[in-house]
């Protein structure tokens, strides 16, 4: 089912801010066409959109079901370790449940993802909740398009459909579909094993993946905290933190630096208690003590 990239085809890994980004995400297998199409039919006609959750990571747009997981009911959305069974969507999807048994994988949770246009996850850190073991999580694009993108290391990476990549959601990391269509992912998280060390021995990145973010001057900082300042004397406020909450995919800002301009812009209005609400946002979105 899944072919490995000649060596020929790899791109140069050169560059602190490349090799960055290939710690965090790494195409590492292309796949056959004919399996992407037939998942991607069974996806558009799954009888099921998804349900929300981890609300208070994302703007909403983000539709997630599970294939493979502790219940075996799809709705049952919330990753944990554990052994997982098909749920009764992956019984109806015959080409998706061949493809995962293909990879010979110790798979912990299977889910389809979904994000809609106009729609952000937040920056944020996953499996700071599960026990301390090897895992790693996989993504297979079904349907995607230009403006969805990973942001992680100051960067944007379109992850294109046709090849099998690798997160480390372990990292801070947001994401964006900023125009649509929508955007669907396959995403498996599986433990280490023999089996994920064959298939992750060569992670690489092509020209043209990524696109590294500018710096955010002061000139820029200003005129951001201005217009978001505008809307809050507005009253919208929820509006002006988004624009804020945005700039992580415009600029290459240090950790957690949206969530501090949420902070500045609540000071500035002298709202403490929404200062420490985004303070302490910001230390449960990225899995900080």
């Amino acid at each position: 089912m899944a072919t490995t990239l000649p060596a020929a085809a790899r791109a140069e890994q050169t560059g602190p801010a490349r090799a960055e980004v290939l710690d965090q995400v790494a195409r590492l297998t292309d796949l056959e066409e004919s399996v992407i199409e037939q998942m991607r039919a069974e996806v558009l006609g799954a009888p099921m959109r998804g349900v929300v959750a981890y609300g208070e990571y994302q703007s909403g747009g983000w539709w997630t079901t599970s294939l493979m997981n502790h219940s075996g009911d799809p709705h049952d959305v919330v990753i944990g370790d554990g052994r997982p069974q098909r749920t009764s969507l992956l019984e109806e999807m015959p080409a998706t449940a061949r493809f995962l048994d293909s990879l010979g994988l110790d798979f912990m949770y299977v889910r389809l993802a979904r994000l809609e246009a106009h729609s952000y996850l937040w920056e944020h850190r996953d499996y700071a909740e599960l026990r301390e073991t090897g895992r790693h999580r996989l993504h297979i694009p079904l349907v995607t398009n230009p403006s969805a993108v990973l942001v992680t290391a100051g960067a944007r990476v379109h992850m294109a459909a046709g090849a099998l990549w690798r997160l480390t959601p372990s990292q801070a990391h947001g994401v964006c579909n900023t125009t649509g269509p929508d955007r669907l992912h396959l995403i498996a998280d599986v433990y280490a094993d023999d089996a994920y060390q064959a298939l992750a021995a060569n992670p690489h990145l092509r020209d043209g993946d990524i696109a590294c973010l500018p710096e955010m001057t002061a000139a820029d900082r200003t005129g951001l905290l201005q217009r978001a300042g505008q809307l809050a004397e507005l009253g919208f406020t929820d509006a002006a933190e988004q624009t804020l909450l945005r700039a992580f995919y415009a600029y290459a800002l240090p950790e957690g630096g949206a969530y501090d301009l949420i902070a500045e812009l609540h000071a500035g209005r002298r709202a403490h208690a929404d200062v420490n609400r985004w303070r302490e946002a910001k230390a449960h979105l990225l899995a900080r003590p």
